[in-house]
């Protein structure tokens, strides 16, 4: 699962809050923020625990700094081990 967040998503944690959530999922992936100013999130994993992440996300105080959120599905690429943060 590749999701785009945009809205005012960079400097208010909205990476550390991805990654914490993210340790009560069987996931892995990355986070980084993009030059425009918007947040690009990669997760893999079972789809049903992929969406439950992503509402997880929501629920974790984070639904209020997202204006957008474009979620593209594909097959995994098995190239992350555990979730990390990307600067």
């Amino acid at each position: 699962m590749t999701v785009r967040y945009s809205g005012q998503v960079q400097g208010v944690g909205f990476r550390y809050t991805a990654k914490s959530v993210a340790t009560g999922f069987e996931l892995t992936g990355a986070i980084r923020n993009l030059p425009e100013g918007s947040v690009l999130l990669i997760a893999e994993g079972a789809r049903a625990e992929l969406e439950a992440y992503r509402a997880a996300l929501l629920a974790a105080g984070l639904a209020g700094f997202i204006r957008d959120e474009e979620v593209d599905w594909s097959d995994a690429t098995n190239e992350f081990r555990g979730f990390e943060i990307v600067r």
